[in-house]
């Protein structure tokens, strides 16, 4: 089969001559619109009527181009919000710590300023740990006869009475809580002066007034301290503060019950009260001396001759 070529080709100037009359008008084009800027229009048509098609084309580019974007912003977002949900925590936690550290400090102020208001030595200590004995409400503080903890000292903190040293260590001491049944502490009604005993309620964490009168002059709100009868606690020491008292006919004492004022279920550091007092000993009644029976001695004189017996 024989190949021809178009009727374009083979009609018109020659091929030479098409080309170099177009080369000859780019150059004139080029010239001209660098001297005179006569093309600006024709550009400016031609680049609104290419302007759809160039979209077209960088189209499927410029989705791609997002969709990386969007997909690189998210995992930024997350990464900087698993940051900053980082810090957050950090700084709770230091908030807490800085919370807790300024209770701590005014509870170790409070406890400085209760010591000076004693009138006895104080033996700083800290709780350790609470007692493993389930059927005994106690604490293991710090300090044991090395530090001259001896057994019977009372306990304080800065809100009153937390309990009696019971067991001395060298280096650690027990403490028995005044809400263990054990427990049995001598107070007063500071309102109206009327003494009784607080015996430790056990596992409710509360303390009993025992004994007491149905029409005993004690109420709600009563505030309990130390009577200092006993000769271990000093008179005056926060107890406790009444809020129960239930009075019936039926029975023959009231039942009253307190809330302990001193951390005995919270607080780290307590004061051991050293040089314990006692009261003195009770002889009980004395008795008219009995005469000796028997023979009398016999009168006998002296060398100076007085008679003697």
């Amino acid at each position: 089969m024989e190949h021809s070529p178009p009727p374009f080709f083979k009609r018109g100037p020659a091929p030479v001559v098409r080309l170099a009359f177009f080369a000859s008008l780019s150059l004139a084009l080029l010239v001209l619109d660098a001297r005179f800027h006569y093309t600006e229009g024709v550009r400016s048509l031609f680049a609104l009527v290419a302007y759809p098609l160039q979209r077209i084309a960088t189209a499927p580019a410029e989705l791609g181009r997002r969709l990386g974007d969007y997909f690189a912003t998210q995992s930024a977002l997350r990464e900087e919000n698993a940051q900053l949900r980082a810090r957050m925590l950090e700084a709770l936690r230091s908030a807490q710590h800085n919370e807790a550290a300024a209770a701590e400090g005014e509870r170790l102020r409070r406890l400085i300023e209760a010591g000076k208001e004693l009138k006895r030595r104080t033996i700083p200590a800290e709780v350790i740990y609470a007692g493993r004995d389930p059927y005994a409400l106690s604490l293991i503080v710090d300090k044991g006869t090395q530090d001259g903890v001896a057994p019977g000292s009372p306990v304080v903190d800065a809100g009153g009475v937390v309990g009696q040293v019971t067991r001395v260590h060298p280096f650690s001491s027990e403490v028995t809580l005044i809400t263990d049944k054990s427990q049995a502490v001598p107070v007063q009604v500071m309102r109206s002066g009327l003494r009784a005993i607080a015996f430790g309620g056990g596992s409710s964490g509360m303390l009993e007034l025992r004994f007491m009168a149905p029409n005993a002059e004690i109420g709600d709100g009563d505030r309990l301290v130390t009577s200092g009868i006993d000769g271990t606690y000093p008179a005056g020491l926060p107890v406790a503060t009444v809020v129960s008292v239930e009075r019936d006919s039926a029975h023959a004492f009231a039942h009253v019950l307190c809330k302990p004022a001193g951390g005995v279920d919270r607080g780290r550091y307590v004061l051991v009260l050293a040089g314990q007092t006692r009261p003195p000993p009770d002889f009980g009644p004395t008795e008219p001396r009995k005469p000796r029976r028997g023979k009398p001695r016999s009168p006998h004189r002296s060398s100076n001759g007085a008679r003697t017996r």
